[in-house]
């Protein structure tokens, strides 16, 4: 196996309460009160809608999803969700520095350093740039049982409440959080901060029309018909937890694009209008997200 490489459930697609809408000609981030269920493919309109989305959208009566059913691939609620402090590089939209506001891991001159983390409002090596950054992998594609989707958010609000609900979930259950009938939810809040005006976040809840008693009921038949089966759910959560540990940091370099897009939409529209190397045009392929960088930092070399 590859060192440092982060093992992360595979994925089937995404999950959000935004969208990318173009803005004079560039692609900005725009909140939605909606989920999207998109595929891994992206094309000039953005990303591909997932079957998912269309079937979801027909069941609830072809208005807004705002409800999805889930269930969790893990027992333990940190491997369904990581969460922690999150310092992008702007250059190039890698991680430089991730803590749980008591220690981090950071690029440092001599390599990935283990340092105390001071939170966000404490850290003077974030200089403001720091954010929570939340990954919630879910299944919702009862034709892949090992396959997920994930849902990204730097709210605290989805933050907070779903960490919440798996370690309440996991508890009431008696370790059967993975075995739960539950369904991701989309709130509504008002606060100062947003002058009044609503702003969503994402829930965690037993299904539609089930009480927790019989969510509940029914993960224990469900452990019960795995436990007969073979169904090792101790070792899947220990598979999971050695993947997570192999890498210092969750995202991969194809990936650094969608963080770009997410968290840095001025940066990634400047490095969108790069030309190719030459000056090349027309038919020529589309510079990989390097060669930007590459680029980029050259005609920097050449202006100073």
């Amino acid at each position: 196996m590859i060192k440092g490489l982060c093992i992360t459930p595979p994925l089937l697609g995404r999950i959000s309460i935004g969208r990318l809408v173009e803005k004079n000609g560039r692609r900005l981030p725009e909140k939605d009160d909606q989920f999207t269920i998109t595929s891994q493919v992206q094309h000039h309109e953005g990303w591909v809608p997932h079957p998912l989305d269309g079937i979801f959208r027909e069941t609830s009566g072809g208005g807004k999803l705002r409800a999805i059913p889930v269930t969790v691939m893990f027992s333990e609620p940190e491997l369904n969700l990581r969460a922690a402090y999150s310092l992008f590089d702007r250059q190039t939209g890698r991680p430089l520095c991730m803590g749980n506001g008591e220690t981090c891991k950071r690029f440092t001159a001599s390599g990935i350093a283990e340092l105390p983390c001071p939170a966000p409002e404490g850290c003077e090596f974030g200089q403001g740039g720091c954010k929570p950054y939340g990954r919630l992998n879910v299944q919702i594609d009862a034709a892949d049982e090992l396959g997920s989707f994930i849902f990204r958010t730097t709210g605290y609000n989805s933050i907070r409440t779903l960490s919440a609900r798996l370690h309440y979930y996991q508890a009431v259950s008696g370790n059967l959080l993975a075995c739960l009938p539950l369904e991701l939810r989309l709130r509504g809040k008002s606060t100062v901060q947003s002058h009044r005006t609503p702003i969503y976040y994402v829930d965690l809840t037993v299904r539609e029309g089930m009480t927790l008693e019989q969510a509940i009921r029914e993960a224990r038949e469900t452990q019960d018909r795995r436990w007969e089966i073979g169904y090792d759910q101790d070792a899947l959560d220990a598979a999971g937890r050695e993947g997570f540990a192999k890498g210092s940091f969750e995202e991969s370099e194809e990936e650094m694009p969608e963080v770009l897009e997410e968290f840095f939409p001025s940066l990634n529209n400047e490095l969108k209008t790069i030309e190719t190397p030459n000056g090349s045009s027309g038919n020529a392929t589309k510079p990989t997200l390097t060669e930007k960088l590459k680029l980029q930092a050259s005609r920097k070399t050449l202006s100073n």
